[in-house]
């Protein structure tokens, strides 16, 4: 049995995710909600966004996927692609954590999107796909406000929508 895929990301109001590599925003709140939400589970992401943190993140499981057979890192395990991660993380829920490349990828195949979506626009290079709001419901919505940086965001989770009799059947 393959694992139950989540994709949890941070976008900005145009769904920037990152510009350079790297996170165009400061929002501790954020990276709180994100060790909370993950700790304790497997983490699949990019081999570039696995650079840009730097260092396996602890009490997770890393995974991180890269064309390059011959990658390796201490603390993580590796796979040639998102099927192979998935597979790797065996049956218990896996967080897909990015880039843009693999969130494309992980759009059709995860259950859950947990989002923190940033009410202010950044300068960004990345970006998250579209969601199609016919494939996704809203299942809950937490808002709050930064003081530090002054603006709005919001963590909110979306629940991969049934397949209608017509479309399970084509």
């Amino acid at each position: 049995m393959t694992s139950r895929l989540t994709i949890i990301v941070a976008i900005d109001a145009n769904n920037g995710i990152g510009i350079r590599n790297t996170l165009p925003w400061r929002l501790p709140e954020d990276l709180a909600h994100f060790k909370r939400t993950t700790s304790g589970h497997a983490i699949i992401m990019g081999r570039k966004t696995f650079e840009s943190i730097g260092r396996p993140l602890p009490n997770r499981r890393n995974i991180v996927i890269t064309r390059n057979p011959a990658w390796r890192h201490e603390g993580v395990e590796s796979a040639p692609s998102l099927a192979a991660a998935a597979a790797l993380a065996g049956d218990a829920e896996a967080f897909i954590i990015g880039g843009a490349e693999i969130y494309a990828a992980a759009q059709d195949l995860a259950q859950r999107l947990i989002v923190t979506e940033i009410r202010h626009s950044f300068d960004c290079d990345a970006f998250y796909p579209a969601r199609d709001p016919s494939q996704w419901q809203e299942i809950s919505r937490e808002n709050h406000h930064s003081d530090a940086n002054g603006f709005d965001y919001a963590f909110v989770v979306y629940q991969r929508r049934p397949a209608s009799v017509s479309e399970a059947s084509s």
